[in-house]
This record gives C-alpha cells, sequence and structure tokens, in this order.
C-alpha cells in the first residue's frame, strides 16, 4: 500500500489522489467525487505516508494505525466516523491502546475513522504487499549472506597472487610542487 500518492489538504473534505505534478502545483483527484484540481504549495498539504499519531512512547505511522483498524475489523468498514464521542474513544483505544489522549483529539480520531472508510471504499487499502516484500527481503538477504561466505577465500587468493605478480612500484609524492608567480612586466612609456 502506498500511501505517498494520497493527499490530506487542509479545508478540503475527505482524500485527494495524485494525479500529475505541474510546475508550481499537483494536480489532485478527489476520491469523494472524483474532481480535478491544482493544489498550490500555500495549501496545507499531508501526504498519508508522513501522518503520525500520537502515542504514550513514540509518534506512529498512520499506516500501522489503518492496519491496525482493517485488522480489528476484518477488512470491513468501520464504524460511522459520525457516531457518539464515547464510541469513537473505545474503538481507538482498543486500536492503539497507548495513543496520547491528551493530544489526540476527538476531531482526529473522526478523521483517521472517515480515512480508513473511504480507502477501503475506494479498495486503496491493501496490507499483502508489505507482507510479501518482507519475505523476498528475508530470503535475500540469506542469499546475499550465503554469497559472502563464499566468496571471500577467492577473494583472498586473487590478491595474494596479484601481490605476488606485481613489481614494486615507486611512490610519488602526494604534493604538487608550487608554481612560481610571474613578475608583472613593465610599462615601456
Amino acid at each position: 500500500m502506498d500511501l505517498s500518492k494520497i493527499l490530506s489538504i487542509s479545508g478540503r473534505t475527505g482524500l485527494f489522489q495524485v494525479v500529475s505534478q505541474l510546475k508550481n502545483a499537483v494536480l489532485v483527484e478527489s476520491l469523494i467525487d472524483k474532481k480535478r484540481f491544482p493544489a498550490f504549495a500555500h495549501e496545507k498539504i499531508s501526504s498519508m505516508e508522513e501522518i503520525a499519531v500520537f502515542t504514550a512512547t513514540e509518534d506512529k505511522p498512520l499506516k500501522e494505525i489503518l492496519k491496525a483498524i482493517y485488522e480489528k475489523q476484518e477488512g470491513k468498514p468501520a464504524l460511522d466516523a459520525k457516531s457518539d464521542t464515547k464510541q469513537l474513544q473505545a474503538f481507538f483505544l482498543e486500536v492503539v491502546p497507548d495513543y496520547d489522549v491528551e493530544r489526540v483529539y476527538i476531531s482526529d480520531i473522526r478523521k483517521i475513522i472517515s480515512w480508513y472508510n473511504l480507502l477501503l471504499e475506494h479498495q486503496l487499502l491493501d496490507f499483502t504487499e508489505k507482507e510479501e516484500e518482507k519475505t523476498e527481503e528475508k530470503s535475500e538477504e540469506k542469499i546475499e549472506e550465503g554469497e559472502k561466505t563464499e566468496e571471500k577465500p577467492e577473494e583472498k587468493a586473487e590478491v595474494e597472487t596479484e601481490e605476488t605478480l606485481e613489481e614494486p612500484v615507486e611512490e610519488k609524492p602526494l604534493a604538487k610542487p608550487v608554481a612560481k608567480k610571474k613578475k608583472p612586466k613593465k610599462d615601456p612609456s
């Protein structure tokens, strides 16, 4: 799931997907009504990849929270973002048990839940890639480790033979000679 192309724009409802880069703006498309418009630099634009939630220990990326909601709901929509405040807080506490109650406002919780439902509706939540990438990375690491152990004896053998075959090379001085300054020419007048 690549959340770097999904944006939140301050003052606008919903989420927006990046369509293309313009000269001094970004062309975005609303996930709600599919309308396209340019988003300029003076607007407060946040990539979903950059957003995090305050917790007791450290900030938790939005991607992890969306994954936790997805797992808790078993891939189904979460409760309505306009639900009762106590219900929303209880739900969010189940998903992120260590979230900072003083710094994460109910409006933030409503936003996150509405974003989750919107992304799920448009089938933009796909957490299977991450698991596949991890297994691929682990297998690549094992292959690299195996190659390293095999290559070391060969490398030593090559180095030893090269050193014995080469003739000693004269070492050149590292410093360059300093150029003499030219004296200014005298004016014949």
